[in-house]
């Protein structure tokens, strides 16, 4: 799945690129827009973000603020962290695809069409309701993954130490050896 997802989100950000430098060549260098490029770059780029976070649902690489964390002790406390925030984004996610449905049944229903190349505006449109769809569903495997996690519980260990950072140590590796520079210089 990770080549599928990695040769078409490639594929969807050449082909947005390239109607860019297609739009900037014709309209700078001939001074001739061309006319629809834009409702052509519309299809790739709506399919590219939902893709992109189709794929980040995915992956479960989404951007977090895991502030608490931070305060939580054991793993167990950790993992009931992890539970409600996924029940709490599996209820949003769903609110969202029921909308997106709503949409999509209304875009169906009334099938516009671009005004240049007098495209259906269903084939970008559908993106957002079938991307909110799958994302849902990665929401709720994350979702059972953890509860199986929790139930199966085992020992709930204190986690005392947080690790640093990679530039904390390399900063303290500096200043120690500026320190040893003043001493022997």
């Amino acid at each position: 799945m990770e080549t599928v997802f990695r040769y078409t989100l490639t594929l969807l950000i050449t082909i947005v690129a390239g109607f860019q430098a297609v739009q900037v060549v014709s309209r700078y260098v001939f001074e001739t827009p061309l006319m629809g490029l834009e409702e052509m770059a519309l299809i790739p780029t709506m399919w590219l973000y939902i893709l992109g976070a189709v794929n980040a649902s995915r992956e479960n690489t989404q951007i977090r603020a895991n502030v608490l964390e931070v305060f939580l002790k054991t793993d167990r406390a950790r993992r009931w962290l992890a539970v409600v925030s996924e029940t709490i984004s599996l209820i949003i996610s769903g609110w969202l695809t029921w909308w997106a449905w709503d949409y999509f049944k209304y875009a169906r229903r009334v099938w516009k069409e671009s005004p240049t190349l007098y495209i259906p505006t269903i084939v970008y449109e559908s993106a957002l309701f079938l991307g909110l769809a799958v994302m849902t569903l990665y929401v709720g495997w994350y979702l059972l993954k953890h509860l199986q996690a929790l139930l199966a519980g085992g020992e709930a260990h204190r986690v005392d130490t947080i690790p640093e950072p990679v530039e904390v140590t390399e900063f303290e590796l500096l200043r120690e050896q500026q320190k040893g520079e003043k001493f022997h210089g």
